[in-house]
């Protein structure tokens, strides 16, 4: 699945995007960055609550090509550019971490655990 793909399905709005082309297999929900460490995270988007630099250093680390903010979460000025350094897609919803996750697997994104 693709960026824009995801970010209709979360009624989203893309605050950063790659400039390489990006599909998706895969989804992780959490606001636990040490449940995020546990896992290989290959061609996944995590789903989190938790708008900080260390989602970015995170999801830098575990190798994650695009976090969705849930919960009308905003993002900062210095995690726009830690996602470019980073090859990271963001994007930022309204809706709950629940309905991402449901509307994410419905459309076909397998869970990671």
């Amino acid at each position: 699945m693709n960026l824009y793909t995801v970010n209709e399905l979360v009624k989203g709005t893309i605050c950063q995007e790659c400039d390489t082309p990006q599909e998706f297999i895969y989804a992780f929900a959490s606001d636990l960055m040490s449940d995020v460490l546990r896992f290989n995270m290959e061609k996944t988007i995590l789903i989190t609550g938790l708008s900080t630099v260390q989602t970015l250093r995170t999801a830098e680390m575990s190798n994650i090509e695009c976090i969705v903010f849930a919960r009308g979460k905003k993002v900062t000025d210095e995690m726009i550019t830690l996602a470019v350094e980073n090859n990271i897609s963001l994007i930022t919803t309204p809706l709950t971490l629940f309905e991402v996750s449901g509307r994410l697997y419905s459309s076909g994104i397998m869970p990671i655990f």
